[in-house]
């Protein structure tokens, strides 16, 4: 569930609609600066496509900017925790970005889905992956639990399709979905990051712009100035 996409209550507005509405920047955004390139490291491929440009565009200039302002002051309260799991366990630093993207960063985060905590968990998923959840204690609103069941459940993803966007997608929409389409498209379940984007059009809405709005936010979080933030 993508929680970046409505408010911190319950479901507003369809990620489809958003994806597809075109928004002027208001004249005070800041954009970035200048046409340097970016010197910093990634873990997870900085793909270039039109949709992370639509995002970046949107999230720093767009009605997203106070919302995604509001995640970034959240980040460091998270951070440092999410990247010592994934540190512990060999996998890519930059899928902090995927959590602000489900939840903004919000342990509370619940979405009409029946979604929850900082990685949007649905029941089932969470109790595969050992939390509690009943009438009485939901250890998706734990951030060090729910993150241990959410970079279980991506290492396994990945394992799979052998593709952090693959399984960033999958994550989004499941595995059983996203295996399919790759099925029929390429012959193989298994693929390279590229071939998110072969068969981006034939997810849902909302997971064909899942990956671009997390590659859009990693490239604002990881260098908030040249974005206009935190200045």
């Amino acid at each position: 569930m993508m929680m970046l996409f409505r408010s911190l209550a319950p479901f507003a507005i369809a990620l489809s609609a958003l994806a597809c509405t075109s928004v002027a920047a208001p004249a005070s955004a800041s954009r970035p600066l200048g046409n340097a390139p970016s010197s910093v490291a990634w873990d997870i491929p900085n793909l270039d496509h039109e949709r992370v440009d639509f995002w970046v565009d949107r999230f720093t200039t767009g009605d997203k900017r106070e919302e995604i302002a509001g995640y970034l002051a959240r980040k460091p309260e998270y951070e440092a925790m999410i990247q010592r799991k994934l540190r512990q366990r060999g996998m890519p630093l930059d899928l902090v970005y995927l959590a602000m993207i489900e939840s903004g960063f919000n342990p509370q985060a619940r979405s009409a889905w029946g979604a929850a905590g900082l990685w949007q968990l649905v029941p089932d998923t969470a109790r595969r992956y050992g939390l509690r959840v009943d009438d009485e204690v939901d250890e998706r609103l734990d951030p060090k639990k729910s993150t241990d069941a959410a970079l279980a459940y991506l290492a396994k993803l990945y394992d799979h399709f052998q593709s952090w966007y693959l399984a960033a997608a999958a994550y989004n929409v499941g595995e059983n979905r996203v295996a399919r389409i790759m099925v029929e498209q390429t012959g193989n379940d298994r693929g390279t990051d590229a071939d998110f984007y072969r068969i981006r059009e034939l997810l849902p809405p909302e997971t064909q712009d899942f990956v671009p709005a997390m590659v859009a936010a990693a490239r604002i979080g990881k260098e908030p100035a040249r974005y206009g933030f935190g200045r």
